[in-house]
């Protein structure tokens, strides 16, 4: 067995350096076909590659430099007309300022021409076609486009997707940027006011008093067809007296629809509440109600629609121990002796008043709110008219879950 594994070791090792002189030869073979070829240009003709000399090099060296010049200034040709067409299209945008198309409607850009052209009239049938001076015919409610709010910091959305939340804090910087350019046209608005807005006689000093941080608020909606409405309002501290401004953004430049003075001093609200039992629960409304509407508004009534008897000298009681401590009369208790319905509290309530024009807004006693939710309250209505549905986000449960029961209107 030993002398017949000595030939076997032998064979193993001419196998062995067979393979590897056959691997060899494969790499040689390999470099041979890819090695690239020699560059024919660097080798004088027909002296069968002798290079050439330092001079020929310097001239393929000059040569690619005067190609690469060449470009650059064919590139600086084209930089050159390119900025020469923007200048020309940006002063056809200017033509919207000084052109009055329709009654309070005109551009917030600059103008030096006056001319006509379809883009200003393609803005301003956008315009006619969205719900910014009329409202439309809607075939039902799914058709309606919502309005989100925003302040300085905050966005509120009704449409809230996947996030499950009405706010959306920190701002996206795409919507930040969006609507801090919404306010800065707002304020050269409200600070440079043109004849249509009725502020002719207004002191040339007071004009430039406005600033960023008198944004109380705004509202905005985009319908997919016709572009972004924006409703600002703006007020100085301690004021009851408000700027509204409406922009509308028909994908291209912004546009002013409209810049009015808002007062809501006089404007009263009926504050309605239907109510059986649940004496803990009005006894957390009151506390609210006196810290924000008795403590910092005062222009409200409270109305109390209670159903049955078991809880009413409670409740009873609690307003009278307010009335007392607040020094505060404006309240109504209506005891009703049927069964409880909300729809039926509402429509009592809203019909025991008798005392003139009065916003009325239908309250449920677990609703929690703000001094800043009755001026907006005051802001988005109108006599003989119901408020708009945006407003739904500023209604708060003390659990913190948004509940839309009723709506604020005139009466």
């Amino acid at each position: 067995m030993p002398r017949r594994s000595l030939p076997l070791q032998g064979r193993m090792r001419w196998m062995l350096l067979g393979l590897f002189l056959l691997l060899v030869l494969l790499l040689f073979a390999y470099l041979l076909e890819c090695t690239p070829p020699a560059d024919v240009s660097l080798v004088l003709p027909g002296l069968g590659g002798e290079s050439h000399g330092k001079e020929y090099y310097q001239a393929l060296l000059q040569e690619q430099e005067e190609r690469h010049l060449n470009r650059a200034a064919s590139l600086k040709r084209q930089i050159s007309q390119l900025k020469q067409e923007l200048q020309e299209m940006s002063e056809k945008l200017k033509v919207l300022q000084d052109r009055k198309e329709g009654p309070g409607v005109q551009g917030l850009v600059e103008t030096k021409d006056q001319e006509p052209g379809d883009l200003l009239e393609f803005l301003h049938s956008q315009i006619d076609k969205a719900e910014v001076n009329t409202g439309a015919r809607l075939p039902s409610e799914y058709a309606l486009v919502p309005f989100e709010s925003f302040t300085s910091s905050k966005v509120y959305q009704l449409e809230m997707g996947l996030t499950r939340h009405p706010e959306e804090k920190p701002v996206r910087k795409d919507r930040r940027d969006e609507l801090v350019e919404v306010i800065e046209a707002a304020l050269d608005v409200i600070n440079n006011p043109d004849e249509e807005d009725g502020q002719e006689d207004d002191v040339p000093m007071q004009r430039q008093t406005y600033t960023e941080s008198h944004f109380t608020e705004g509202l905005y909606r985009t319908e997919r067809d016709k572009g972004t409405l924006y409703e600002l309002f703006f007020a100085k501290d301690d004021s009851d007296n408000f700027r509204h401004v409406t922009l509308f953004r028909p994908f291209g430049p912004l546009m002013k629809v409209r810049s009015t003075s808002v007062e809501t001093s006089g404007v009263i609200i009926n504050i309605i509440v239907p109510l059986a039992g649940r004496t803990e629960a009005f006894s957390q409304f009151l506390h609210n109600f006196r810290e924000v509407c008795i403590e910092h508004d005062r222009r409200v009534h409270l109305t109390v629609v209670y159903f049955g008897q078991e809880g009413l000298q409670e409740v009873k009681s609690y307003l009278e121990k307010m009335s007392r401590e607040a020094s505060f009369s404006n309240y109504t208790l209506i005891p009703v002796d049927e069964e409880f319905s909300r729809g039926r509290g509402l429509d009592i309530g809203a019909h025991t008043w008798k005392k003139g024009d009065v916003l009325m807004f239908f309250c449920d006693v677990d609703i929690y709110f703000t001094l800043d939710y009755l001026n907006t309250c005051r802001l988005h209505t109108a006599p003989n008219s119901q408020e708009r549905c945006w407003i739904l986000e500023r209604f708060w449960l003390w659990n913190d879950m948004s509940v839309p029961l009723g709506l604020p209107q005139y009466r």
